[in-house]
């Protein structure tokens, strides 16, 4: 299966977020490794190792940590990003300073292992539709403060990003429909407000409103906690009045459903699931003699 090309932000981006999170758990020192070394800086060797398995996300924000501390680590991938790697397969290898090694441990697998299990349970959804032309994409229930690495690790597991922002595009939901009386007038009222690139989409739960999205030209539509035979009749009345309009369906959507779903033919398939339901690959790391 063929799987999407992941890119980071620029580094300028995300060391501060890097160096927050070590500031967090260094505090004023790491008292046992500064007790134990004393004022000697000796050079020493690690290497990470996966306790289960799973897709692995992370490696280069785990690389960019440990360098944060000391420019001499050097950190070597064993395996690629986005490879599924089975329990007591070897991941990295590390050397470098010693308390740097030690500092940097725990900031360093926390993010990759939350962002592996997030991209392990993506690809199993993308797995699950991987035949047919429908793209699973994220939303934005992200972690705050976390959000560019999860949706970094959505792409590591092939899926497609949505919004990374509110700034991004216009989503107009249920409540904005609710505050402006209804679809025509809330999207009468963005188009004369957003900037001309953006797209707009409309949150649509009856097939009412997927006729009103449709007359006042939205360029986006969403099916939103609708059955199956409803997305089917909305997919047949959409592609009845153009095939440029792109299609979307959210809610409810499991690994069980996620075919079916795809099956009506949407474009997307939108789910918080690979952040709001995945849990933590566990990985660890084993000093080398030196």
């Amino acid at each position: 299966m063929p799987i999407l090309s992941a890119s980071l932000p620029p580094w300028i981006v995300l060391d501060p977020l890097l160096d927050s999170w070590l500031r967090e758990d260094i505090g004023r020192g790491d008292r046992a490794t500064q007790g134990i070394l004393g004022s000697e800086v000796p050079l020493g060797r690690a290497r990470w190792i996966a306790k289960e398995t799973g897709v692995i996300a992370g490696l280069p924000i785990a690389a960019r940590v440990f360098q944060r501390l000391s420019g001499d680590v050097q950190f070597s991938p064993l395996v690629a990003e986005g490879d599924r790697c089975d329990r007591g397969t070897s991941l990295a290898d590390l050397s470098g300073s010693f308390d740097a090694l030690l500092m940097g441990e725990r900031v360093a697998l926390n993010l990759t292992m939350r962002l592996s299990g997030i991209a392990t349970l993506t690809r199993q959804f993308v797995e699950a539709i991987a035949d047919l032309p429908t793209q699973f994409v994220d939303t934005r229930k992200t972690t705050p403060g976390l959000r560019l690495l999860e949706k970094y690790a959505v792409q590591v597991g092939g899926a497609v990003n949505h919004r990374m922002g509110l700034d991004d595009g216009v989503m107009i939901k249920d409540n904005h429909i609710a505050a402006s009386g209804s679809i025509a007038e809330a999207i009468a009222r963005v188009r004369q407000r957003v900037p001309y690139p953006l797209t707009v989409e409309v949150e649509t739960e009856t097939l009412d409103q997927v006729s009103e999205s449709l007359v006042h030209k939205a360029d986006i539509i969403m099916l939103d906690n609708m059955t199956l035979e409803q997305m089917r009749q909305a997919v047949e009345k959409i592609r009845a009045e153009s095939d440029r309009i792109k299609i979307e369906a959210s809610g409810n959507i499991t690994l069980e459903r996620i075919r079916a779903v795809a099956e009506t033919g949407v474009d997307y398939i939108s789910s918080s699931a690979p952040m709001t339901r995945s849990t933590w690959l566990d990985l660890s790391m084993k000093l080398l003699p030196r």
